[in-house]
């Protein structure tokens, strides 16, 4: 999706990038028919063939709250999901949430995420 190849130094990122396959939103609000509280996730995929949208929300978290870190991360964008399946006219939308422990401990959620999004798990 980007055509210029400038150096990861030089590089600025925009907030939509688009080709005729994919739409990437980074970090930029999804305006909604519905009133929608969390409406701004970090990041949102969709891909036009399969008309399939995923939302990402990364998060750094201490080890013990880890799993109620990515509860509330599915639960705090689904009914965005919900809201952009209806509006965009979409297959289906899913909500993936990317946490890390802050002490470097890989969770077995991560690869079931990478999985989803279609990555190789060593990602």
């Amino acid at each position: 999706m980007i055509v210029d190849k400038s150096p990861y130094c030089k590089y600025t990122p925009v907030n939509v990038l688009g080709n005729d396959n994919f739409k990437l939103h980074w970090t930029r609000s999804i305006l909604t028919d519905k009133t929608v509280l969390f409406n701004r996730p970090d990041i949102t995929f969709m891909n036009k063939k399969t008309k399939n949208t995923f939302l990402t929300d990364k998060a750094v978290a201490n080890a013990h709250n880890l799993a109620t870190t990515i509860t509330d991360k599915q639960n705090k964008y689904q009914e965005l999901a919900n809201e952009i399946c209806a509006m965009w006219k979409q297959n289906a939308s899913q909500v993936i949430p990317i946490a890390i422990p802050s002490t470097g401990v890989i969770p077995k959620s991560l690869s079931q995420s990478l999985k989803r999004l279609g990555l190789h798990p060593n990602t």
